[in-house]
């Protein structure tokens, strides 16, 4: 016999959810209806809901796959011998993800879905972060009183300040992270005004 199977069937919708949500939310951000989402993939409306019970749910699960694989690529860059290297690969890959997807930038730069599992990742983030700039400092590439939420945040804002000149220079960014690259540098000047901020702020309570 030929054909699929409902599990067949319910794996192959899911699938085209995460697409579609993936897809439509870099290009037009958090603010996507589950309608547009449901008619990008081709499905109804109530396929949506069988399997994320909102849209902040199917948000989630897309926003957990890219945060893991920036945690995983931070992970990876620790065993490389140049700190200060590792950790600007790490921030051009980063900005990269920033500028090529819209909500991926609104969550971690302006977080405002409450999900637990979602501040959990970014707070995973800021540690991969943490341990990449600890190293870097070590080694003397970087200014002494850097952080890793620091870096974080300085991510969100390369990609903000490039964001009017994207659509003509999609490369534009380069430009805006060497100046953050200049500034984070050992050789910068004098010690920073403000201290820096405990951990990266989350709307909402915060998982105990």
């Amino acid at each position: 016999m030929t054909g699929t199977t409902p599990r067949s069937d319910a794996v192959r919708n899911r699938r085209l959810l995460l697409e579609a949500g993936a897809r439509t939310f870099a290009e037009r951000g958090v603010g996507v209806s589950i309608a547009e989402i449901a008619q990008c993939a081709g499905l109804g409306k109530g396929t949506v809901f069988r399997h994320f019970s909102s849209k902040e749910e199917l948000l989630a699960a897309i926003m957990l796959g890219m945060l893991d694989e920036l945690v995983d690529t931070a992970t990876t860059l620790l065993t490389a011998d140049d700190a200060g290297g590792a950790l600007r690969e790490f921030m051009t890959e980063s900005v990269q993800i920033f500028v090529r997807d819209r909500a991926f930038c609104e969550v971690v730069g302006r977080p405002s879905i409450q999900l637990p599992q979602v501040r959990e990742a970014i707070d995973r983030l800021c540690e991969a972060a943490e341990t990449l700039t600890a190293r870097a400092r070590e080694q003397g590439a970087v200014r002494p009183d850097l952080t890793g939420v620091d870096v974080i945040l300085l991510l969100s804002g390369i990609k903000h300040t490039a964001e009017p000149l994207l659509a003509a220079e999609p490369q534009a960014w380069r430009r805006y992270l060497e100046l953050a690259f200049d500034g984070i540098s050992s050789r910068a000047g004098q010690a920073l005004p403000y201290p820096p901020p405990g951990h990266l702020p989350l709307d909402g309570p915060r998982p105990g």
